[in-house]
């Protein structure tokens, strides 16, 4: 765990409510800058890039690459529209960078290049790849002698990609139990539906048939999401051999109504109206959470 690790109490619940909503907000803005943006899906792997980014991760903005830095792999690289903000706000990047994302000669593209980003671990994009890479981070840092956690985010559209699942063996032969898939469960894809595309579920049973510890939870919940991931590094610290997977039953543009489970926002621009519209409904969104983090806390 970070050195500032905290228990997870209701002050810490709604403190991560409130940077998740801030990130989601940002989000919009920069996909209203960028004049477009794979929104729904940045939405839904928001909770997911808050919890890792702000409870869990060792991270140092004025050392990026220091070696026992945990590592983030976003393999659905295409969700960099939410990723770009998590890295402004954190601070290893200027927030008025995002002010030209993805227009001509701006540094965030439509898919980060860490060549250009400060606090990106690798460029994302072709889906596929990214527990390939962690599985990589991972090796490297046994090789090294240096321990940290290497956490991937992938969608249930790119598990239909067979290099994933080639990974997942890897990961479980090498027993590399610091290696942490996180699954955006949104059931939707570019196409259409994840289940008239390509059937992916049951993805628990999947990954634990492939040498995984799995666990499921609702990826819109704080709460769970915590649980989850220190379950994950529970099992890598006290000497566990399995990697760690966690599927997350998402929505696509979680938090704006008019995108939730909708596949058409995959990809999408927002004009003046649709702009008020989004922030109106995460105004409601953000309360909600807040009344009942206030209730189960």
């Amino acid at each position: 765990m970070p050195a500032n690790y905290k228990p997870f109490d209701k002050a810490e619940w709604l403190r991560l409510e409130k940077k998740a909503d801030e990130l989601r907000r940002l989000t919009v803005q920069t996909t209203v800058w960028g004049g477009s943006g794979h929104i729904g899906g940045a939405m839904s792997a928001m909770d997911a890039m808050t919890i890792l980014y702000h409870r869990f991760m060792k991270l140092d903005v004025n050392n990026p690459s220091m070696e026992d830095r945990d590592r983030f792999v976003l393999s659905k690289g295409h969700a960099a529209v939410g990723y770009g903000p998590v890295i402004c706000d954190y601070g290893f990047m200027d927030v008025s960078g995002l002010h030209n994302f993805n227009l001509t000669g701006s540094q965030f593209g439509m898919h980060l290049d860490c060549n250009k980003i400060k606090g990106i671990d690798c460029s994302t994009g072709s889906l596929g790849h990214g527990i390939s890479l962690a599985c990589g981070f991972a090796l490297a840092g046994r090789v090294k002698g240096i321990d940290y956690m290497n956490y991937v985010i992938t969608g249930d559209g790119e598990l239909n990609e067979g290099s994933n699942w080639e990974a997942a063996m890897t990961a479980a032969q090498f027993k590399l139990s610091n290696v942490v898939i996180l699954v955006d469960n949104n059931k939707c894809m570019i196409d259409g539906r994840v289940d008239d595309e390509m059937k992916v579920e049951p993805l628990d049973k999947k990954f634990e048939a492939f040498g995984f510890e799995t666990e499921r939870v609702d990826g819109q919940n704080i709460k769970e999401l915590n649980t989850a991931v220190e379950h994950a590094i529970e099992n890598h610290k006290n000497g566990g051999t399995k990697p760690y997977a966690i599927i997350m039953d998402t929505i696509k543009g979680a938090g704006i109504d008019f995108m939730e489970d909708d596949y058409h926002w995959h990809y999408g621009a927002l004009d003046e109206a649709r702009t008020k519209q989004c922030y109106d409904s995460l105004d409601k969104y953000y309360a909600a959470r807040v009344e009942r983090a206030e209730k189960e806390a």
